[in-house]
């Protein structure tokens, strides 16, 4: 059972803390999503979609997760910087793009753990200028609700 999280920011901030900063340092970007539990949140993008756990401040039911370049932050809702109610889906308009170098592994977790895909693998091309750049890509849901987009790059090509 959770003890109640610490009402203080300074308190949740500076809870004890497992793990250390990322191998590489922190990423320029890095959203931190709000999260109805964090232990129905962490197997989703620790097992099913393979990041790692960094840290985390139990206490504060956070978690700093990292997948090679890609970093997410991870807390259970806490009144503090939501700004309006929060319903589920969470994170209504916007899809988080993630580049991995196969998307494959993450499917077949996904697959066998039958958990839904939002959108199913497709390749897409892009136009940006005078190039297409391609992706095989695919959207899932977390357990909240936020969709996120993971993307392995195909290259680039001349349009027709």
């Amino acid at each position: 059972m959770n003890r109640p999280l610490p009402s203080d920011p300074v308190a949740r901030a500076t809870s004890d803390s497992t793990g250390s900063a990322p191998q590489g340092g922190f990423a320029d970007l890095v959203p931190e999503l709000g999260v109805s539990s964090i232990e129905a949140s962490l197997p989703f993008w620790r097992d099913l979609l393979g990041f790692e756990l960094a840290y985390d401040r139990p206490d504060a039911r956070f978690a700093y997760l990292v997948r090679g370049r890609l970093q997410v932050m991870l807390c259970e809702l806490n009144g503090r910087w939501e700004t309006a109610e929060m319903q589920r889906p969470f994170g209504r308009g916007v899809n988080f793009q993630m580049v991995v170098d196969r998307i494959d592994p993450m499917l077949r977790a996904l697959g066998d753990a039958k958990w839904p895909l939002y959108e199913q693998p497709n390749e897409a091309w892009y136009r940006v200028g005078d190039q297409e750049f391609g992706q095989r890509e695919f959207l899932v849901q977390d357990p909240d609700g936020y969709l996120v987009r993971f993307v392995e790059r195909l290259g680039t090509r001349t349009p027709s």
